[in-house]
């Protein structure tokens, strides 16, 4: 998930000399060993696995024993990468990607310039099967009353988690309310996006993100109101369906 709950859980405070004393210089993706590569390719072929046994056979009726088995590994095997089985849903391996892409970003770029860019980054370096299977995992954790739940605890961790890399970028406190707020509202865009793309799967995603930060840039400006006897949803648009419109017409 964008800036989620993942394994990194809260900014880990490094300026850049820390991280390229660490071994991660500013910009780029620090090289990974034969152990780390393996580590994350078990962790997405469980991740494969429960996913396609939750749509067979339905969330509930899928235990970690079944998963476990499909993944050819044993339950306690399935621990070491998962905590519980919502987190099979609703972890990923990106957060650290976007968030050093964050602090990448010029420093004249603001916040929301900065996030913008980040996400644009990272979401251009995901395979198309990568978005394919996270579209799977937003789509459980929308539908399942249980990930719903577990989801409300993740996003007010993203929230702290925005609310920190703001306020590093800005030099201000991460509790000031104009903060939280602001944090708040990326959370609030995140989600409508996410849900939006469930609902148009065809939508181009990173389109999407990024307009929904552009539209929250902009102050969250509304549409002019339907004149009277139209129906309001005759005249809502696709944004990401306008393209393909136009080329038609060129035609």
């Amino acid at each position: 998930m964008l800036f989620g709950e993942e394994e990194t859980g809260t900014l880990d405070g490094k300026d850049d000399n820390d991280r390229e004393e660490c071994g991660v210089s500013s910009g780029e993706r620090p090289a990974m060993g034969w152990r780390e590569r393996k580590k994350i390719k078990t962790r997405a072929t469980i991740q494969q696995h429960a996913v396609r046994l939750f749509k067979e056979q339905g969330y509930h009726a899928t235990t970690i024993e079944q998963i476990a088995e499909a993944a050819e590994i044993s339950p306690s095997t399935f621990f070491r990468y998962f905590s519980t089985k919502e987190a099979v849903v609703l972890e990923d391996d990106y957060d650290p990607l976007l968030i050093q892409a964050y602090r990448d970003q010029p420093p004249d770029a603001s916040p929301l310039q900065a996030l913008r860019s980040a996400v644009r980054h990272g979401m251009a370096s995901l395979p198309e099967e990568e978005w394919q299977a996270a579209m799977e995992r937003m789509e459980l954790s929308i539908s399942v009353p249980e990930l719903r739940a577990a989801s409300l605890n993740q996003l007010l961790t993203m929230m702290e988690l925005i609310a920190e890399l703001v306020a590093e970028r800005i030099g201000c406190d991460a509790g000031d309310f104009r903060v939280q707020t602001l944090a708040g509202a990326v959370i609030g865009v995140f989600t409508s996006a996410q849900a939006y793309m469930i609902n148009n799967p065809e939508a181009d995603h990173a389109a999407l993100f990024d307009e929904a930060l552009a539209h929250l840039e902009a102050g969250l400006p509304l549409p002019p109101a339907a004149p009277q006897g139209t129906s309001a949803q005759g005249t809502s648009r696709n944004p990401h369906s306008a393209k393909t419109e136009q080329g038609d017409d060129d035609d």
